[in-house]
């Protein structure tokens, strides 16, 4: 079996878009553990949404494939001085075997080439269990909260009033741009 971590392309967006909306929504997504079914209706994303992350300035999607088939994806951007992860997402019949850590490996990496000091996230706040999982790998309550907000339908229709609580992982000794 072959592993690795590339870079997402457009002729991965399919692959991502069915990815992270099985890691995330509908009754399939309830074989792992980070579902959201419970909290929001619809998808996660859309496929032209994948596509403008792939294009966006400053935005890398990074994808875990096993034997060439995209299992695992996370989005990186460039925030000021930080690094923001976004849709992290693992097949849910894979979860639990270190694909995510991997994932969050490579997102520090990223950061650091690119000389910054931090990575941060939202997280829903009544995410628990997810949220537990981040601070065990590292990151901490920021104290800040925001506001769950969607704009449209394509990322979800949620069940109940929700918010976010941001996360941040401060980095050592990044190297120089």
């Amino acid at each position: 079996m072959t592993t690795e971590v590339t870079r997402a392309t457009l002729a991965d967006a399919t692959a991502i878009h069915q990815l992270v909306n099985s890691a995330y929504r509908g009754e399939g997504s309830k074989q792992g553990w980070t579902t959201e079914a419970d909290l929001l209706d619809g998808t996660r994303i859309d496929e032209a949404a994948v596509r403008e992350l792939i294009q966006r300035p400053g935005t890398t999607v990074l994808t875990y494939r096993e034997d060439g088939r995209i299992i695992g994806c996370v989005e990186l951007r460039e925030e000021g001085n930080g690094l923001y992860l976004g849709m992290l997402s693992v097949n849910p019949t894979t979860q639990g075997k270190g694909i995510g850590k991997k994932l969050m490996a490579a997102a520090e990496d990223h950061a650091q080439t690119l000389g910054l000091m931090a990575i941060f996230m939202t997280v829903i706040s009544v995410r628990q269990e997810l949220i537990d999982w981040y601070v065990r790998h590292g990151y901490e309550f920021t104290g800040e909260r925001k506001p769950f907000v969607v704009p449209d339908e394509r990322w979800g229709i949620p069940k109940q009033k929700l918010e976010f609580v941001v996360l941040r992982k401060g980095l050592s000794h990044p190297p120089l741009r």
